[in-house]
């Protein structure tokens, strides 16, 4: 059964920020472009979710009064649930979505905490097994839909290791009707945590996914991104319907407005796409 946040369920072992307040230590000085997006009409704020009898922290950002809404998932970067990604939650809400971004390292640490990018990946994010992200993504689904959602236009988009885990998803969950992953690896070494990239789940893909990527983003080539298209073409009747849009000028976290690397343009036409895509595939 699914709880609230008052609920008994047993806790994760650290005591991370709650749910958007505040930027990622590992990505200190945030710039002045950093998007405020208001609460206003809005219910909006941390929630617990019941992940198998895990009491999983996450950011939701509602239309206030709203009911059978359309859900999206906001899948973070390795920064964990920030105020960007919170932030990111509220514009989905003012279009008129139940959002909603978990805290999928809970269980490994606080994603916010670390200072560097290294000691952040190598004490936290590399120890996430890509099966536990997906139960988690389907309890905050299961979530939405106790809270007004309507899991028959079930939508999930995510940036950088979200991007990855959005593809992964659009292929676990034939609930999800459409997916847009922002700069997401799409290869890579496999282990016991990382079973499987993008580029190996094109042929079970059970609904499109629109990827946007920046032609100058040196850690995800431009040869894996052509890689994927291939292997969408080859791939389920899903992968066929899926797209690749590149910004030849853009670098990596294009849409992030907080980091030197945002991107304006890019950004601005990635999320009128996303939109977009949404619509268009019955995910709005």
């Amino acid at each position: 059964m699914l709880r609230t946040d008052l609920d008994p369920l047993p806790r994760p072992r650290i005591d991370p920020e709650p749910p958007g307040r505040g930027f990622a230590r590992a990505v200190q000085p945030i710039t002045a472009a950093a998007i405020a997006t208001g609460t206003e009409g809005l219910v909006a704020g941390p929630v617990m979710i019941d992940s198998n009898g895990f009491a999983m922290p996450a950011y939701r950002a509602v239309p206030a009064g709203g009911e059978h809404l359309p859900i999206v998932l906001v899948i973070s970067e390795i920064f964990g649930v920030h105020e960007h990604i919170a932030d990111v939650a509220r514009r989905f809400a003012q279009h008129g979505y139940l959002a909603i971004a978990p805290e999928l390292f809970v269980r490994q640490g606080d994603a916010k905490a670390p200072s560097d990018i290294d000691t952040l990946f190598a004490t936290i994010v590399s120890k996430v097994p890509d099966a536990q992200v997906m139960s988690d993504l389907d309890a905050s689904v299961a979530w939405a839909a106790a809270h007004g959602g309507d899991t028959a236009r079930l939508g999930v988009t995510g940036f950088c290791w979200g991007g990855r885990q959005t593809w992964l998803y659009a292929a676990h969950n034939p609930a999800v009707r459409a997916g847009v992953a922002w700069y997401g690896r799409l290869t890579g070494a496999t282990n016991e945590r990382q079973t499987a990239h993008p580029t190996e789940r094109a042929a079970a893909l059970q609904a499109p996914v629109l990827g946007l990527y920046g032609g100058a983003d040196t850690g995800i080539p431009l040869d894996t991104v052509e890689a994927m298209r291939l292997a969408l073409a080859a791939g389920s009747e899903a992968a066929k319907r899926s797209e690749i849009v590149v910004y030849p000028e853009a670098k990596h976290a294009f849409f992030a407005d907080y980091r030197p690397s945002y991107d304006p343009a890019a950004a601005a036409d990635g999320w009128q796409r996303c939109l977009g895509w949404l619509r268009s595939h019955g995910a709005a």
